[in-house]
C-alpha cells in the first residue's frame, strides 16, 4: 500500500512558487536534429513507445516529444505527461535530507538509527554506524535489495515489501564491511533514508517530498499517488511489445517511488543549477558536495552521481522500472540541464549523457528484418546454457520468442541471417550451424559475455 500525504500538506501545497521556465524556442542552446532522429527510431523500432526530451539553460526551456502514452492507442506523448521516474526519486530524497540539515532538523551524520522507532534495529560493525550520509551517498555497507524480497505480485516487486519486512531483514542482517568503506549502490539504503526523514518529519515520504520540495519548487504534478486528473495524464509503462505493471513502493519509497513530468522536472533541474533562486537554494548547494569515489572517473555526491569530475563535471541520475526509463543531469558549470523520460523498459540514457556531452555517442540503432518462414523454423529447439538452466527458442507465428529457465518470454529481432537481438534487454543472439547448415548452438551476447549454448537432441 503506498502512503498518502496528509491534509495539511495539501494545504502546504498551496503555497507555491509562481516562478516558470520560460519556453524560449528561440534563445538559447536546441534540441539536436541527431537527438531528435534518435527518438524518433527509438519509437519506429518499437523500443519505446514515447519519448520526452527537455533541456533547460538561461535561455529557458525547450522541450521535444515524439510517440504515444500506450501502444494500444492513448494519446501524444508531451511534456505535461506523467512517468514514473523510478530512482531519479533518490535525488529527491537527497534533496529532503539536505534541507533538513541546512534548517537543523538533522545531522547529515546522525546515525539513522536515531529516527528509527522499535523494532527496527540497524546493524553497525564495532564503532561504526551507518548514517543519513553514508545512506544518501550509497556507502552504507547495506546490499543493494534485501534478501526477503518475495513479491506476491512479480510485476510489481515492490508493493508488499513494509515496515515489517524491513525490519525483519535489518534486525537479521550482519554488515560484511565497516560503513563508508566503499561505494555500493543500494535502492534497500536509500529506501530506509526516506523512511527515517519521513519519521523525523512527522509525515510520510511523499508528504516529506510535497511540503519540503514539491511546494516550495511548483511541482504540481510530483507525486507518488495520482489523483484522477494526473493519473489521466499518465504513460502507460511497456516492456517490449507488452503493457507493465506500474510499481507501488511501501517501505522503500524513498528509492524509487515518485511520478513527474519533463516540465517538473526541467523546474527542478533550473533550480539545481541556480538558474532560479528558491528556498532550496542552499540544499541544493550541499546535495553537490562530492562525498567520495564511485567507481572508475565517477564520484558521488548526495545521490548525484558525477562524471567527468576533472574537466567539466556533470550531475546525472538515471532510474527504471518495470515499464518505464528515466534520465536527468546538469553541467553547473554551462548552466545547461537535460532530462528524457520513456515509457519503455529500453535504456534512453544514452540521449541524456550525448547531450551533456555531445563526444558522448549516440547508442547504435539496430534495426530489425523480416526472415522466411522456413528459416525462423530452423532456429526453434532448448539451447543449454548451464547445468539446469537452457534457452528454449520457439516460434509465436511469424516472431521468434526467447525463454530462459525461470523467467519469461521475450521476442527476439533478426538484424540479418542467424543475428538477433532483444529489445527489453541489452542482449544479442548468434545461431551457429554445421557443415550441413543445420543450426547446432548459439551465442548469448549479453553484459559484455559471450555465452555459448549447445542445442539440445
Amino acid at each position: 500500500m503506498v502512503v498518502r500525504a496528509g491534509r495539511g500538506v495539501l494545504v502546504a501545497i498551496a503555497l507555491v512558487s509562481t516562478w516558470a521556465v520560460p519556453a524560449a524556442e528561440a534563445q538559447g542552446r536546441q534540441i539536436p536534429d541527431d537527438v531528435r532522429t534518435q527518438a524518433r527510431a527509438l519509437v519506429d523500432n518499437g523500443l519505446t513507445v514515447g519519448v520526452v526530451i527537455g533541456i533547460v539553460d538561461a535561455g529557458g526551456a525547450r522541450y521535444f516529444s515524439y510517440g504515444n502514452t500506450s501502444r494500444s492507442g492513448g494519446r501524444p506523448v508531451s511534456e505535461s505527461t506523467i512517468y514514473e521516474i523510478g530512482s531519479v526519486t533518490k535525488v529527491f530524497t537527497a534533496l529532503a535530507l539536505a534541507d533538513m540539515a541546512v534548517k537543523g532538523d538533522v545531522g547529515l551524520d546522525d546515525p539513522v538509527q536515531r529516527y528509527l522507532s522499535d523494532p527496527v534495529r540497524v546493524p553497525s560493525r564495532d564503532t561504526f554506524q551507518i548514517t543519513l550520509r553514508l545512506l544518501s551517498a550509497q556507502r552504507s555497507g547495506l546490499p543493494r535489495l534485501p534478501s526477503n524480497m518475495a513479491p506476491a505480485d512479480p510485476a510489481n516487486p515492490y508493493a508488499d515489501y513494509d515496515e515489517r519486512r524491513l525490519s525483519e531483514f535489518l534486525n537479521g542482517y550482519t554488515l560484511t564491511r565497516d560503513p563508508g568503506a566503499r561505494y555500493e549502490y543500494s535502492n534497500l539504503g536509500v529506501g530506509l533514508l526516506g523512511l527515517a526523514l519521513g519519521r523525523r518529519a512527522g509525515t510520510s515520504y511523499e508528504g516529506l517530498v510535497l511540503r519540503r520540495i514539491a511546494a516550495p519548487l511548483g511541482l504540481a504534478s510530483t507525486r507518488v499517488s495520482l489523483t484522477p486528473d494526473l493519473r489521466a495524464r499518465l504513460a502507460r509503462g511497456h516492456q517490449g511489445e507488452n503493457e507493465a505493471s506500474n510499481w507501488d513502493l511501501d517501505a522503500l519509497a524513498g528509492a524509487g517511488a515518485l511520478r513527474s513530468t519533463a516540465a517538473d522536472m526541467v523546474r527542478f533541474l533550473a533550480a539545481a543549477m541556480g538558474l532560479t533562486k528558491t528556498p532550496l537554494d542552499s540544499a541544493f548547494r550541499l546535495t553537490r558536495v562530492i562525498q567520495g569515489d564511485a567507481g572508475p572517473g565517477m564520484r558521488i555526491g548526495l545521490a548525484w552521481h558525477v562524471i567527468w569530475p576533472d574537466s567539466s563535471p556533470a550531475y546525472w541520475h538515471n532510474g527504471g522500472t518495470g515499464g518505464y526509463h528515466s534520465f536527468i543531469g546538469f553541467d553547473p558549470l554551462q548552466q545547461f540541464g537535460v532530462v528524457v523520460l520513456s515509457n519503455s523498459s529500453h535504456s534512453i540514457d544514452d540521449i541524456g549523457f550525448h547531450l551533456l556531452k555531445p563526444s558522448f555517442p549516440l547508442a547504435t540503432m539496430r534495426r530489425a528484418i523480416a526472415l522466411p518462414a522456413e528459416t525462423l523454423d530452423q532456429y526453434v529447439g532448448e539451447y543449454q546454457l548451464a547445468p539446469g538452466f537452457a534457452l528454449a527458442i520457439r516460434k509465436s507465428r511469424d516472431q521468434l520468442v526467447a525463454q530462459a529457465t525461470g523467467q519469461g518470454a521475450a521476442p527476439i529481432y533478426a538484424l540479418a541471417r542467424d543475428e538477433f537481438f532483444y529489445r527489453v534487454v541489452d542482449a544479442q543472439i548468434s545461431f551457429k550451424r554445421d557443415s550441413t547448415g543445420r543450426v547446432t548452438s548459439l551465442v548469448l551476447h549479453q553484459g559484455g559475455r559471450d555465452m555459448p549454448a549447445s542445442r539440445k537432441p
